[in-house]
């Protein structure tokens, strides 16, 4: 009578598990080549579909991190290393060399930055087009800095450590339309 009972109850359980549990549909394996083929084709559509679109949210969006970039390449740029290294994946390789070799010709003259970000005042999208699978967008900055340039005896050379300047730029990013890469870079200076 025990073993009767025993047999019940281990097959209430078993029952119980196995509704909760799920059984075993046949899919649990790898999946088939075709299936995997086609699968990797809609993420790639979508990816293409998802990067093409530069609507109000993705302005917004790229506004933010522009914003960012700006900040970052200035200060970097503008500090009193004279080296590039926080910015450089934010930089193409023209503008990251130009921007190199004013450095180089700062540090031979021995003279270095010293900058203050205050902030952004305004950033504002002044165009973007699509040029085969480039997007390139062109922003127009205002913002303000205290910077100086002073030599190695720290003497300043140009600029008020004690004033705030405004300045005026126009930036241009792009970024390949096709790539899963989300990041822009700074391709142009027309300031």
């Amino acid at each position: 009578m025990d073993i009767i009972l025993l047999a019940m109850i281990a097959g209430f359980i078993f029952l119980r598990l196995r509704g909760i549990l799920g059984k075993r549909s046949g899919f649990e394996g790898k999946t088939p080549t075709k299936f995997d083929k086609v699968l990797k084709e809609v993420a790639a559509t979508q990816v293409l579909k998802n990067n093409d679109v530069f609507d109000d949210e993705a302005k917004k969006e790229f506004l933010k991190g522009a914003k960012i970039a700006y900040e970052t390449i200035i200060t970097d740029f503008s500090d009193n290393d004279n080296k590039l290294t926080t910015s450089k994946p934010l930089l193409n390789r023209e503008i990251y060399n130009q921007f190199n070799e004013a450095l180089k010709e700062r540090s031979e003259r021995d003279h270095y930055a010293e900058i203050t970000f205050i902030g952004i005042n305004s950033a504002v999208i002044k165009e973007h087009k699509k040029l085969d699978k480039i997007l390139n967008v062109t922003v127009d900055f205002i913002a303000e800095v205290i910077t100086c340039i002073k030599d190695k005896e720290k003497k300043i050379i140009s600029g008020d450590p004690e004033k705030i300047k405004k300045i005026y730029d126009t930036w241009v990013f792009s970024r390949d339309t096709t790539s899963a890469n989300p990041n822009w870079q700074l391709v142009n200076t027309l300031t």
